[in-house]
């Protein structure tokens, strides 16, 4: 496997486990709190949206000419890894509050409970709210899947990295039928926001007709220069919050 092979496959992997613990948190909450048999048709129903808008857009994308089609594979690559680069680095420079799977859970659950209970038949709270869940993350992982393995001429490696991470928090989540909250959700989003966006900027380069020196072998060179920019700004984000924060307040005199 080259090194390109292997970046596509750790990315997609990483992005469509973080899509997958995302969903199965919402997906089990529902479950456990409601009718199970109506969440897992919602996401039934999710997944078969899923699969036919893979049927539709693969095709569109891979009938693309070669440079039209990383142009576009580059600009939907940064859109998403730009998205989610923004929230980590604020969330490791303390600007936004880390993603919990723990506290998501307690959410839902307690939005659950506030609804009238289900009665026989399909409930259509828990349907909707799970079909919501999988389809909203779930296409953020066809989309990946599908721009890295059109672009590289190789869907099926890409589908091989997603089905690979959503049976592993699957399987990981049946066993302790609890939120994955000790997954290192945070750090694999700032990973796979650094390397969307060396592969967005790297196609995206490409489809505009830009030559890089060395050719994929840049790539390693693009995600290290990326990652410490990055890690720049985290630095400056958290000098700029220590600036603003307000001055602790003097303690109390003492004596005569």
């Amino acid at each position: 496997m080259t090194a390109a092979e292997t970046s596509l496959a750790l990315s997609v992997f990483l992005a469509c486990a973080v899509e997958a613990v995302e969903a199965f948190t919402v997906v089990l909450a529902i479950a456990s709190t409601r009718k199970a048999s109506s969440a897992l048709a919602g996401t039934g129903a999710a997944l078969a949206l899923l699969a036919v808008a893979t049927a539709a857009l693969g095709p569109a994308l891979t009938n693309l000419p070669i440079n039209a089609l990383r142009l576009v594979v580059g600009g939907l690559l940064l859109v998403f890894g730009l998205q989610w680069l923004r929230k980590a680095i604020l969330r490791a420079a303390g600007a936004k509050a880390l993603h919990d799977e723990a506290a998501i859970f307690a959410a839902e659950v307690a939005a659950a409970a506030e609804e009238p209970p289900p009665g026989p038949g399909l409930d259509r709270y828990g349907f909707a709210i799970c079909f919501k869940a999988v389809a909203l993350e779930g296409l953020e992982v066809v989309v990946i899947v599908l721009t890295f393995g059109a672009n590289q001429h190789d869907v099926g490696l890409a589908a091989a990295a997603a089905a690979a991470a959503v049976l592993a928090v699957l399987g990981l989540g049946l066993a302790v039928r609890a939120p994955l909250a000790r997954v290192p959700e945070n750090t694999m989003k700032f990973v796979v926001g650094v390397m969307l966006c060396a592969f967005g900027t790297f196609w995206g380069a490409e489809g505009a007709g830009a030559s890089w020196p060395g050719g994929e072998a840049s790539l390693p060179f693009l995600v290290a220069l990326i990652a410490l920019v990055a890690l720049a700004l985290v630095r400056y984000a958290r000098a700029a919050l220590d600036a603003v924060a307000p001055a602790p307040a003097p303690a109390p005199r003492t004596g005569p």
